[in-house]
């Protein structure tokens, strides 16, 4: 069972919420418990959270034509390649590399925050983030979460607003139905 968050005010001592404090920007500090068993980080802080996954954002790093880039898509979905390759420019798109994405932005897997990176590089922010006043994302570190404006976000990390994420829970075509015999 998922422990009671703690909610902590401009504080959090990562690279992120250092960023964040340095601009002057209004953001709340969110801990949890992380259980290193947990099958998805985001799944895991949505619920820690008590925050619908549609508002707990993602962020991962994708190689597009040989540029490491930063997508940050819902909890609740999944990141469409092909068209994050496109919001950039780019022909071919796939996962980047974990130990690339750690080493450049200098954070662990599952703690990457769009904030504070050691290399700033392109990103893309779901246009759906657009549709919430605020919503979270890695502050840095496994259990750290970060909730502010969308357009905060994307004025501080420079990104770019597309429609680069797919609703998982929802079938991307429709499932032929069997007629009996």
């Amino acid at each position: 069972m998922a422990k009671k968050p703690k909610k902590q005010q401009q504080s959090g001592g990562t690279p992120a919420t250092v960023a964040l404090t340095a601009a002057g920007t209004a953001f709340t500090v969110h801990s949890y418990d992380h259980d290193p068993a947990s099958a998805s980080y985001g799944e895991e802080a949505a619920q820690a959270l008590g925050v619908s996954p549609d508002r707990v954002f993602k962020t991962l790093v994708a190689d597009i034509d040989g540029t490491l880039t930063v997508a940050v898509v819902p909890v609740a979905g999944t990141l469409d390649l092909k068209a994050l390759a496109s919001a950039v420019g780019g022909k071919r798109a796939a996962m980047a590399d974990p130990a690339a994405a750690e080493r450049t932005t200098g954070y662990v897997r599952g703690g990457i925050s769009p904030l504070g990176q050691r290399k700033r590089l392109r990103t893309v922010l779901d246009a759906s983030a657009q549709s919430h006043e605020t919503i979270c994302v890695s502050a840095g570190r496994r259990g750290l979460e970060v909730e502010l404006a969308p357009a905060d976000l994307a004025s501080l990390t420079g990104a770019v607003f597309a429609e680069i994420g797919r609703d998982s829970r929802q079938p991307s075509a429709p499932v032929p139905t069997q007629r009996p015999d």
